[in-house]
């Protein structure tokens, strides 16, 4: 009896302690027609009186989700606001039986007539509250509208452009994915074709610095994702658009003599369409983008000076013609109010014609060496196929998500060579074919809790590369016939992952672990003179820590942890020798091993109403640093660039954004990346084409860059931009790299009632843009610099239907 009294006392006090049912309440808010969540939308819990008091409220995350925490039980009103969209009000119930209320995913519908009177009603922090990544929209971007994804880049904070490859903070080992995913598109493992995808078709870029473990672990400087645009809106509709435009506006510098002209008022063409249908529970979509350009795509000039004190004087001018041609058509069946189905299927041709010339003379241009010229004719093929799944269990974020992604991709590139010496003239040639096969099989699984959620998932992925190389040599050859044949790539990755992730009122923690298996195999032609089949496996873990300290609403500090790989892609270990110079032949080396890199980052924002402020420390540090070395074994003329690992570097510096509306019409941001750029002493042994070895010494730097986005927003109808961008000198594992500087600067108008926009932009208004690079080899060293084609000037008009 006593018992069963003190179990009843027990009993009433618990009921009657207030703070023992106080109630969590949750949810996410999303876009009514695109399903999309929405980040920053207010969440007001008021009282249920007429005039309602205002009780508590909160902001949605990144990802949509909101929680009200010690809610007393009883009847109260719900507001839900966020810029664009109504208002929307309903009432709450919390009632005494359970701890936890999950509204499951609340939809807004967007403002109508706000959107119709309303261009810009606002800008979302580039930088979101747990500073793992930056958004980035392309409507903004309108001094580089019109043009392909890899210009339109240049100008984002945080990123820049070198040799054709994009950089965060210094490094080019990054990801590219579209819409989340690695295509053959951009390549796996490393990046490739983006200067031929056009910005037309992109929503938006977000470049993610510090990757959780849900992301394949390759790319030590973090991960671009381009998300394609994709249009979810009632009934039929649709967006057209056309882009022209005219490069290579002035000439830079003249051709050396006794050479073919180089390309002058470069054309460039992008129409582009994409249509919408989405009735009751199926949208259906296609998209198709079409970019041609004319290009002076090199225009080289080259000092080289041997240690015998013989110098000669070159120049490599390439003119291309390029089409590229993507489509993508989809659907989506909700097959119930809780899971979806999506397919779709992509194909992509990108067809090149490089027509160059490559003039040799003396020191004192005096007399004509060698003149060699080339014609590249190349096809790439892409298809692909997915199909993925969404499962959305009662509780709100409570999702199951499984993919499959297979990809085509082929490669026929065909060289023709004339070599015209002072005693006779040969005629060269290869031919290369390579299909690439890649499967991949991607399970998600992601189940919120009371503070946070739980993240976990599996991929696999088999990769299948057959490449043949065919030389055709003529009179007189330079080509190393014995080096062709057939050689096969297979790559097998199973992966796993888990995150968790903890979130209080002052805190954030992330934790994640992903564990790696990775088998590579290299056959190669047995006839090979210099190399043998080869690979590497490894298995490896990769955490990722995340530490957020909440100071208040406006002010965050964060501490990220990572470990990342580099994996060597098919092309770096391709055991062909590649002709794009006469005299500097480019060599895989199948020996090469994944590098790995540990990654420390601190990181502070402050915002404010019109403005932003972030800042992050940082230090990379890697071990096997993969880079190209050149060498002259032979001692003659030829230069050989092999990958190689070249043991230790290290990557320290800080980053900072800024951005602030001044006042009407004008708002800026601007960045600055200043690093210590450090690579240790090494020696390496390259075997082709005979065995010889290469030692440097440490080299170190203080490198950087700056950028300056100006926007004008004069009325409802213009907005202008101004980009500045100066990218200092750096160093490679043989030399440096020169400081360049452009400024790009554009407009745009919006027309028909909100449906049209007219844009006109340049970019390198001053033409000033060169490419400067200083090589240190044994028995050697030259100066080059690029004239390339950076002076464009493009005009364009799209329509909403």
């Amino acid at each position: 009896m006593q018992k069963l009294f003190v179990l009843a006392l027990f009993t009433v006090f618990s009921i009657s302690d207030p703070r023992a049912q106080n109630v969590v309440v949750s949810g996410v808010v999303g876009d009514k027609v695109n399903k999309e969540p929405l980040p920053y939308a207010n969440v007001l819990l008021l009282s249920a009186e007429k005039d309602s008091v205002p009780i508590t409220g909160v902001m949605t995350d990144d990802d949509g989700r909101f929680s009200l925490e010690n809610i007393a039980p009883g009847n109260y009103r719900l507001q839900i606001s966020r810029i664009g969209y109504e208002t929307k009000r309903q009432t709450l119930y919390v009632g005494n039986l359970s701890r936890f209320i999950d509204l499951g995913t609340v939809e807004l519908q967007a403002d109508a007539k706000m959107l119709s009177e309303i261009t810009v009603t606002g800008t979302r922090d580039a930088v979101g509250g747990r500073m793992e990544k930056k958004t980035y929209s392309m409507e903004n971007n309108v001094g580089r509208s019109g043009g392909s994804i890899l210009q339109s880049m240049r100008n984002l904070p945080g990123v820049t452009v070198r040799d054709g490859k994009v950089q965060l903070r210094g490094s080019d080992n990054i990801v590219i994915l579209i819409d989340g995913k690695q295509t053959a598109l951009t390549g796996f493992n490393g990046q490739s074709g983006l200067d031929n995808i056009p910005a037309s078709s992109v929503e938006r870029i977000e470049v993610i610095n510090n990757p959780s473990s849900k992301y394949d672990a390759n790319g030590n400087a973090g991960i671009v994702n381009i998300v394609y645009k994709k249009e979810n809106r009632g009934g039929f509709n649709g967006k057209a658009g056309l882009t022209v435009g005219l490069g290579a506006l002035g000439e830079k510098r003249g051709n050396l003599p006794d050479i073919r002209p180089q390309y002058r008022n470069t054309p460039k063409i992008n129409p582009s369409l994409s249509l919408n249908y989405r009735r009751d529970k199926v949208n259906v979509f296609f998209q198709g983008d079409y970019l041609y350009t004319r290009t002076l795509n090199k225009n080289e000039f080259v000092e080289r000076i041997r240690d015998n004190g013989d110098i000669v004087r070159q120049q490599t001018k390439r003119n291309r013609n390029t089409g590229f041609l993507t489509t993508k058509v989809g659907a989506d069946l909700e097959m119930s109010e809780r899971d979806m189905l999506t397919v779709a299927g992509l194909f992509g041709s990108e067809k090149i014609i490089d027509n160059g010339d490559e003039p040799f003379f003396n020191g004192d241009l005096s007399e004509r060496l060698r003149l060699w010229r080339f014609l590249e004719d190349e096809l790439k093929t892409t298809v692909m196929a997915t199909a993925a799944y969404q499962h959305k269990f009662n509780r709100a974020g409570h999702t199951l998500n499984a993919g499959l992604n297979y990809t085509f991709h082929r490669e026929d590139e065909r060289y023709f060579f004339t070599d015209i010496m002072p005693a006779f003239t040969g005629e060269d040639a290869f031919d290369l074919i390579s299909d690439e096969h890649v499967a991949d099989l991607n399970v998600d699984y992601v189940r919120p809790n009371k503070y946070g959620r739980v993240e976990t998932g599996l991929k696999f992925r088999y990769r299948e590369i057959p490449a043949d190389m065919l030389f055709i040599p003529g009179y007189n050859s330079s080509l190393d016939t014995a080096a062709g044949g057939l050689a096969t790539y297979r790559e097998t990755i199973p992966a796993l992952y888990g995150n968790y992730v903890f979130e209080s009122v002052g805190t954030e923690i992330e934790a994640g672990l992903r564990v790696e298996r990775v088998d590579v195999q290299y056959e190669v032609n047995p006839d090979h003179p210099t190399y043998r089949s080869d690979g590497y496996s490894y298995m490896q873990l990769f955490p990722n820590v995340r530490f957020t300290w909440k100071i208040n609403d406006r002010n965050r500090i964060s501490a990220f942890y990572s470990r990342r790989v580099d994996r060597p892609n098919e092309v770096d270990i391709r055991i062909f020798p590649k002709y794009d110079d006469a005299e500097i032949i480019k060599v895989g080396n199948p020996e090469l091993q994944p590098q790995f890199t540990d990654l420390f980052e601190l990181g502070y924002k402050t915002s404010w109403t019109g403005g932003y402020f972030y800042t992050a420390l940082y230090d990379r540090m890697t071990t096997g640093t993969i880079t190209r070395i050149a060498s002259s074994p032979l001692g003659d003329a030829m230069i050989y660039d092999i990958f190689q690992n070249a043991g230790k570097s290290n990557v320290a510096g800080a980053e900072l954004m800024f951005s602030l509306k001044v006042a009407s019409p004008f708002s800026f941001n601007l960045n600055a990346n200043v690093y210590y750029n450090e690579i240790d002493a090494f020696t390496v042994h390259n075997k082709y084409p005979v065995p010889n070895t290469f030692t440097a010494e440490k080299k170190d730097m203080v490198s950087g860059n700056v950028k300056f986005n100006g926007q004008f927003h004069f009325s409802r109808l213009w907005e202008a931009q101004i980009t500045a961008v100066y990218l200092a000198p750096d160093i490679i594992s043989q030399g440096k790299v020169g400081a360049r500087f452009s400024l790009d600067a554009g407009v745009k108008k919006t027309i028909r009632n909100g449906k049209g926009e007219l844009f006109l932009n340049a970019t390198d208004l001053l033409n000033t843009m060169r490419v400067k690079r200083e090589i240190q080899g044994d028995g050697f060293r030259y100066t080059a610099i690029d004239y390339c084609e950076t002076q464009v000037v493009r005009i364009g008009y799209t329509f909403k239907f």
